[in-house]
């Protein structure tokens, strides 16, 4: 008989006192060995029973699994039910808005490396093309009253000088010139019920100016409510979310694509020149690959050999 992501979720909980979520689940499996049972396809498993969890409680009238909660959905099963205390869901909130104690101790510059090695490693944001990209410092910055929320963390470009013809771009010079692609990114540890508004409203102000703007983050709450606010805000003010997980960085991915715009705003860009050497100088060098149909790689941000090492490197950080 074939052992199922759900004969998995049904050994964890019935020997669980609490309702799990089915990252927790998939943990507790591991730690069982339980994960050898099952047939594994993809990268992500434990996504696979998450799914097969909602879908089993949404459509399977006879399901065994009950959800209890949404922010997380946390699941149990269905009869172990009276074992729990009758406002339990209103005990599952308070636990999770309790304040977590902080488990790495890296700054959100330690994640650029990453963001870079995203950017032009990653198919599912990158579709094959060589997307090159560099830190803004802000400490660089022009110290006036009017620039904050002004400055992104990183910039990236893309020129096609291997996949396009060179007398096509030199026609695209005289034309619209819309070979080249400008992204933006804004980077944080994490996004959360607290923070992510005001995250979310820093990177439209930092980002909204490129044709691609993102907001990242390496932890992003699990829960519905947020996704979905997460996903309206995108609707609406055009800003990606890419996760960077850390736990599996091959599992790290655009959650949400940016709206792309199809020109830069030019006055935006004049006062970051104005403001911040470091743009000003990327600016220059992308004219510089334009003009000589070559990129200088060592103007940019380099790109880690092995993005694994460098996760290590920044989680084994000390206050």
């Amino acid at each position: 008989m074939i052992y199922t992501f759900l004969n998995l979720a049904e050994d964890i909980l019935k020997t669980s006192d609490k309702p799990l979520t089915y990252q927790e689940i998939w943990e507790k499996g591991n730690e069982h060995n339980l994960h050898s049972k099952v047939r594994i396809s993809g990268k992500t498993p434990w996504q696979t029973l998450g799914a097969r969890l909602y879908v089993d409680v949404k459509d399977n009238e006879k399901s065994i699994f009950v959800k209890v909660g949404k922010n997380p959905a946390k699941f149990f099963l269905k009869s172990r039910i009276h074992e729990l205390p009758k406002n339990i869901e209103q005990i599952i909130t308070r636990e999770d808005l309790k304040p977590k104690k902080e488990k790495d101790h890296f700054d959100e510059r330690d994640l650029h490396p990453l963001v870079t090695y995203f950017a032009y490693a990653n198919p599912s944001f990158n579709r094959g093309r060589n997307i090159f990209t560099k830190t803004i410092y802000h400490e660089k910055s022009k110290k006036t009253g009017l620039n904050e929320w002004v400055h992104p963390d990183l910039v990236g470009f893309y020129l096609p000088l291997d996949d396009w013809n060179p007398h096509l771009i030199e026609f695209n010079r005289i034309s619209d010139n819309n070979v080249l692609k400008i992204f933006s990114f804004e980077v944080k540890k994490s996004l959360n019920r607290s923070n992510y508004r005001e995250s979310y409203f820093q990177a439209v102000s930092n980002s909204s100016w490129a044709n691609e703007g993102y907001l990242i983050a390496a932890d992003i709450t699990e829960d519905d409510d947020l996704l979905a606010e997460l996903e309206r805000l995108t609707m609406s003010f055009g800003i990606g979310i890419i996760k960077i997980d850390l736990d599996d960085f091959d599992s790290s991915s655009v959650l949400f694509p940016a709206r792309i715009k199809p020109y830069l705003d030019w006055e935006t860009m004049n006062k970051l020149c104005e403001q911040n050497t470091d743009f000003q100088r990327f600016i220059q060098d992308v004219k510089i690959d334009f003009e000589s149909k070559r990129i200088h790689k060592s103007e940019y941000d380099s790109v880690v050999e092995n993005p694994e090492n460098h996760i290590k490197e920044i989680r084994n950080k000390t206050k």
